[in-house]
């Protein structure tokens, strides 16, 4: 089995970085990712800015292979975009000839199992490969499984109680996904239309001051909180000055008005009605035409449900994890370094990683996700003192309570 390679599921920023490691290290692996190029999902909210500058954004064996090939490395204090973090670092990234040949696009994951053996089947497990089967039906083989595939196209569902709202299914020409290009090629969609946004984290912030800026566009904001202060989050105090001065022009939008702000208001049904959609929580309603949903996202564990994992019942990250990342206790910044120990299953071999290890906690960091893939690349390599030589620099983060779309993709809190 020593001679199968390692499948990495995913090529966004914490797969390629696995990669890198891999590379580095000389073991053998394979790239599996259901796009047609790198960073596929980035791509998707690539108008947006993080909030992160460049120095957060880079793995340290991604930069490393990146230099050795003569690429130019972004100035470390800007802040990029989540297109430029595709276009100039992870796609040259997996353009590497380090990289190159073992990426596989439009290979698209439907299952991970053992070869031969379901999840009863005891005897034998730790020696037979892993199978990954693809949605077209082929087989790939591997020793080990490093499931980087994220959460972004798993979002949760906009009623309150964690399952759909009443009527949510049947309106849902009416609803959105998080982070829309409100000012770009969704313009028209959103120009001069009612629009609710649901969520309390920053991407809703961000959508929210996009659409204040659509002329003649009614803007309402429904979060389940009864105050909107852990959205706001650190301001002047935030080290990340672009997520401070986000929190401060929500609040300011909100206080002149221009921003409708419901409060206490979790959404249990949507009506169609003769000139739009009716959003209720039981005891107030609104009408609109466009609702964008910024609730956050989940983990699909689906495809790995033949593999024996011990998820804690509540994030749905490893029970070692979920501690040190409940977000009833931790910030973005106060999440402490972890590695192969907290991330290791009842299933040997079997690693998630990236936001999809945090399960439901919107508190992960993309250079958390790069110290996970060195942590596990070295453990799989049998250097367990690097392996557990877990390490971490995190600004001071302020509050960061969001979902997690801009901290899986683009290095901080969303």
């Amino acid at each position: 089995m020593s001679t199968l390679p390692i499948a990495v599921i995913g090529a966004g920023p914490v797969g390629l970085a696995a990669a890198a490691h891999l590379a580095g290290r000389g073991l053998p692996f394979v790239v599996l990712e259901a796009g047609d190029r790198a960073a596929a999902a980035v791509r998707e909210w690539g108008h947006v800015r993080l909030f992160s500058p460049w120095r957060y954004n880079i793995d340290t064996a991604a930069a490393k292979l990146l230099a050795d090939a003569g690429w130019q490395r972004p100035d470390d204090d800007l802040l990029p975009t989540g297109a430029q973090l595709a276009d100039d670092y992870l796609q040259p990234l997996a353009d590497l000839p380090a990289l190159r040949p073992h990426l596989r696009y439009g290979a698209r994951v439907a299952a991970v199992t053992r070869a031969g053996l379901d999840r009863l089947r005891t005897a034998g497990r730790p020696d037979t490969p892993f199978l990954i089967r693809l949605t077209t039906g082929e087989d790939v083989l591997a020793r080990a499984v490093i499931d980087a595939s994220g959460t972004w196209y798993t979002p949760n569902v906009l009623g309150a109680s964690g399952i759909p709202a009443h009527g949510e299914d049947s309106a849902e020409a009416y609803v959105g996904k998080a982070l829309p290009d409100v000012l770009g090629r969704d313009r028209d969609r959103f120009a001069g239309r009612r629009v609710l946004v649901v969520g309390a984290g920053h991407s809703a912030a961000n959508t929210l001051l996009s659409l204040a800026q659509l002329p003649g566009t009614p803007v309402t904001w429904a979060i389940r909180s009864g105050s909107p202060f852990r959205t706001y989050g650190g301001e002047a105090d935030d080290a990340l000055p672009a997520r401070g001065a986000l929190g401060s022009r929500l609040r300011e939008h909100v206080e002149s008005g221009a921003i409708t702000l419901l409060t206490g208001f979790g959404v249990q049904r949507l009506t169609e009605v003769e000139d739009g959609v009716e959003v209720s929580d039981g005891r107030r309603s609104v009408v609109v035409d466009r609702i964008v949903s910024a609730t956050g996202f989940r983990p699909d564990h689906r495809i790995v449900s033949e593999l024996r994992l011990d998820l804690d019942p509540i994030l749905g990250a490893t029970r070692a994890l979920a501690p040190l990342i409940d977000p009833n206790e931790h910030s973005c910044g106060t999440v402490p370094p972890h590695g192969v120990d907290e991330l290791s299953q009842p299933e040997p071999g079997y690693y998630a990683i990236g936001v999809k290890s945090y399960g439901r906690a919107p508190t992960f960091l993309l250079a958390t996700g790069y110290e996970q893939a060195r942590s596990i690349v070295a453990a799989l390599d049998g250097d367990w003192t690097a392996a557990r030589d877990v390490r971490l620099d995190l600004p001071e983060t302020g509050v960061c309570n969001s979902d997690p779309i801009l901290s899986t993709d683009a290095g901080c809190c969303s």
